[in-house]
């Protein structure tokens, strides 16, 4: 991507992704789902994950599989709110952007 990702839009798309799984789903999974909006290593979202969790917008918890504990991450209210935050603002960005672009061929 030609494209600098900044931490909100990154901070978005996790939110986002993580919103889909009612119940919370797990780094890696998140991490994939991440990739096919933007090319991310898990050494850069680990990170951001950790921060939305001080941030109080993901919850944490732990369940067994395969032997090993697995990390869920779960939306908090505080992060709907802030994906909703994140949501229109990229609504109203996407729209003034594509305003200039109409047209360019």
């Amino acid at each position: 991507m030609v494209f600098n990702t900044g931490s909100a839009l990154l901070d978005a798309i996790v939110l986002a992704v993580v919103s889909k799984e009612p119940e919370g789903t797990y780094g890696y999974k998140i991490t994939q789902d991440v990739r096919l909006a933007i090319e991310v290593s898990e050494s850069t979202l680990y990170p951001v994950l950790r921060r939305l969790q001080k941030e109080d917008c993901l919850e944490v918890y732990d369940l067994e599989f395969g032997g090993r504990n697995r990390r869920y991450y779960k939306i908090t209210d505080k992060g709907m709110v802030q994906l909703r935050l994140y949501s229109d603002e990229w609504e109203s960005y996407f729209r003034k952007i594509n305003i200039i672009f109409e047209g360019v061929k």
